[in-house]
C-alpha cells in the first residue's frame, strides 16, 4: 500500500471512529477512540475465524505503517510541543522537586524494579529470558505516557496540583525513559567497564543536549517571533520548530522529547508574553489544538488497529495478568518513596500517591519502543505484555481516573 493510500485509509478510518464514539458511546476521545478500534480489530478478526476474510486491507494498511518511527520520529515531537505550548512555567516551578524526582529517579527505580520482579517472575514459571530482557522491559514500562496522559486529564477534573505534577512528569519522563531504553539496549551488546561508560556518556549527552539544544531553539524563536507581527509566519517558524528542530537534534544524537518540551515550554510562556499579539496567540493556540488532536487521533486509532499485526502467544496472556500489577505496585512504590523524601518542602496533596499511582498511563510511547526492538525468541512475548498493559492502563484506569479521583476526594 502506497504512501498517500495509507494516510488516507487512516484517516477515514479516524473520521469514522469519532463518529461512532460520539455517536453511541460517547466515551473520552482518546479511550473511545482506542475502543472502537480494538472492537474493529477484533471483529475482523473473528470474521475471519468464521470463514469471511475481510482483513486483509486492513493489515496490509498496518503493515505498511512503520508504528515505532512514525511515533518516536514524528509524531511525538509534535505532541509533545503541544503539550508543553499550554503549561505555565511557574506551575511546573511550584513543584520541580516532585517533577524531577518522578521524571528521572522514578524511572530509573521503576525500571529495576519491574525489570527484575519479571526476571524473577519468568524464571519461577520456567520461562527463559535474560535479565536485560526484562530490563528492557521495565525500561519500555517505566515512563508514563504524555500523550495519553494529557489527552485524559482533560476529563477527569484532578485537582491542580497534582495535574500539574502529572503533566511536568509525562513531558519529560519520556524523553529520560527512552534514554534509559537505548542505554540498556546498548549494554545488552557492548557490556564490560567501557560499556558502562559509553553509555552513561550517552545519556549525558542525550538529556543534558536536549534540554540545551531545546532552550536556545527556543529561546532563538521567541526573538524571530518578536521581529514580526503575522500570525501566518509565526505559525510556520513554530511548526520548524517541531519539523526541522527535532530533525537536527536526532542528527546532533541528542533527545529530541527532552527539546521540544523546552521550547513548546519557552514559546507557550516567554513567547506569548513577549512576542505575540492576541489574534497570533489565539491563531497559534487553535493551530496547534488542532494538530494536537488529529495526532493523538491517529494514535490511538493505530495502537487499536496493531492487534492486526501482533502474535500474541498463549503464554502471553497470564503473564500480562501478571505484569498489570507489577506495574502498578512499582509505580505506587516510587511515588510513595519519592512523595516522603520531598515532605520536608512541601506537603503532599490528599490521597496523592494513589491519584497519581491510578493516573500513570502507558500508552503509544511503550508501545513504539517494544516494537522497536530487534526480532528475536523473547520480542513477541516482551510486544503482547506490553500491549495488554497498555490496553488495560488507557481502557481501564483512563476510563475510570475521573470516579477514582471522585471517590477519594468524597
Amino acid at each position: 500500500m502506497g504512501f498517500f493510500d495509507a494516510v488516507a485509509a487512516l484517516v477515514t478510518l479516524v473520521a469514522l471512529f469519532s463518529w461512532a464514539n460520539q455517536r453511541w458511546i460517547q466515551l473520552p476521545t482518546a479511550v473511545g477512540l482506542m475502543l472502537v478500534s480494538l472492537l474493529f480489530s477484533f471483529g475482523l478478526v473473528a470474521l475471519g475465524h468464521l470463514g469471511v476474510s475481510v482483513e486483509q486491507p486492513f493489515v496490509e494498511l498496518v503493515g505498511s505503517i512503520d508504528f515505532d518511527r512514525a511515533f518516536l520520529h514524528g509524531m511525538l515531537g509534535a505532541l509533545l510541543f503541544a503539550g508543553a505550548l499550554h503549561v505555565e512555567f511557574d506551575d511546573l516551578l511550584a513543584h520541580w522537586r516532585s517533577i524531577a524526582g518522578l521524571a528521572t529517579a522514578g524511572v530509573l527505580v521503576s525500571t529495576l524494579m519491574i525489570g527484575s520482579a519479571a526476571w524473577w517472575l519468568v524464571n519461577l514459571f520456567g520461562v527463559r529470558a535474560s535479565y536485560a530482557d526484562c530490563l528492557l522491559f521495565g525500561a519500555l514500562m517505566a515512563p508514563t505516557d504524555p500523550i495519553a496522559v494529557l489527552a485524559i486529564l482533560r476529563e477527569a477534573r484532578v485537582p491542580k496540583a497534582l495535574e500539574t505534577k502529572l503533566v511536568g512528569e509525562s513531558l519529560f519522563n519520556d524523553g529520560v525513559g527512552v534514554v534509559v531504553f537505548v542505554l540498556i539496549a546498548d549494554l545488552a551488546v557492548m557490556g564490560g567497564a567501557n560499556g558502562w561508560a559509553e553509555a552513561v556518556t550517552l545519556s549525558l549527552r542525550e538529556v543534558g543536549g536536549g534540554l540545551v539544544y531545546g532552550a536556545l531553539l527556543g529561546a532563538g524563536t521567541v526573538q524571530l517571533l518578536r521581529r514580526v507581527d503575522d500570525h501566518q509566519v509565526e505559525i510556520l517558524l513554530t511548526l520548524a520548530v517541531v519539523t526541522g528542530g527535532y530533525a537536527l537534534a536526532e542528527r546532533l544524537e541528542i533527545s529530541g522529547p527532552l527539546a521540544m518540551v523546552v521550547s513548546g515550554l519557552l514559546l507557550g510562556n516567554r513567547g506569548r508574553r513577549d512576542a505575540m499579539s492576541d489574534r497570533t496567540r489565539e491563531r497559534i493556540d487553535g493551530f496547534w489544538e488542532l494538530i494536537d488532536t488529529f495526532l493523538n487521533a491517529i494514535l490511538f486509532v493505530l495502537i487499536g488497529l496493531e492487534v492486526l499485526a501482533l502474535d500474541f502467544p498463549l503464554r502471553s496472556f497470564g503473564a500480562g495478568l501478571i505484569a498489570i500489577p507489577l506495574v502498578l505496585g512499582s509505580r505506587f512504590a516510587t511515588v510513595g518513596a519519592l512523595t516522603r523524601l520531598i515532605r520536608p518542602w512541601r506537603d503532599a496533596e490528599p490521597h496523592a500517591v494513589k491519584i497519581l499511582t491510578w493516573s500513570g498511563l502507558r500508552g503509544g510511547i511503550s508501545v513504539a519502543l517494544a516494537l522497536s526492538l530487534p526480532q528475536g525468541p523473547d520480542r513477541d512475548l516482551i510486544v503482547a505484555i506490553t500491549y495488554l498493559v497498555v490496553s488495560f492502563s488507557i481502557l481501564v484506569q483512563g476510563l475510570t481516573l475521573g470516579r477514582v479521583v471522585r471517590a477519594l476526594r468524597a
